[in-house]
């Protein structure tokens, strides 16, 4: 974790500012003004790319893809621009626990993956590439987005050790923790083999 050198006030703002940033509900709202329908009602109900794409609008998945892992990003770069390398951080988990967990949605929000691998991009580069490219394969692989996120999660904090970013370790290691918490149901589900695989409707 990044040495504490911000005030706690200044932590808090940023906190609140990643938590505003992850909470915006960006496949919900692609849902919409695509005409999709209501994404509660699609697929596992999740607001996250995954489900958008089971609507087939691969450009609505995308966009969301792109948008969640953007929110992550955004987080941490202005925290790291106008703050310091703690409230950064701060910013990034905040992010993640926004989108995961939104006051907007009764805190039943998305599983964080492309949010985690924004954030990541933005707070190391290397890691967060690692990341992307250690779900791509998996996913390609398996065709299973959720064992893929489960897979590129597990070895992040590895990839942050291996790379020389061990100052993120600590961050690494509890979004670890919370991907296994949302995908807890889908971990039960790929045990028993009825996983679905990535665009099934």
């Amino acid at each position: 974790m990044a040495d504490l050198t911000s005030p706690y006030s200044i932590l808090l703002l940023w906190a609140l500012i990643g938590y505003g940033l992850g909470s915006i509900p960006f496949g919900l709202l692609m849902a919409r003004l695509m005409g999709l329908g209501n994404l509660r009602q699609i697929g596992s109900g999740n607001i996250g790319a995954t489900n958008v794409l089971r609507t087939g609008n691969k450009r609505a998945a995308f966009l969301t893809l792109l948008l969640d892992g953007g929110k992550g990003a955004a987080a941490v770069l202005l925290a790291r621009a106008l703050a310091a390398e703690d409230a950064a951080q701060l910013a990034g988990l905040a992010a993640f626990i926004g989108h995961c967990f939104p006051v907007w949605l009764g805190f039943r929000g998305g599983k964080g993956v492309a949010t985690f691998l924004g954030l990541l991009l933005a707070l190391a580069w290397p890691v967060g590439l690692a990341c992307c490219a250690t779900w791509a394969v998996t996913a390609l692989v398996t065709r299973t987005s959720s064992f893929a996120a489960l897979v590129a999660a597990a070895l992040s904090t590895i990839w942050m050790l291996g790379l020389g970013y061990g100052t993120i370790m600590v961050l690494g290691a509890a979004l670890t923790l919370l991907i296994m918490w949302t995908h807890r149901a889908n971990i039960v589900r790929l045990r028993a083999g009825t996983e679905p695989k990535i665009g099934q409707k």
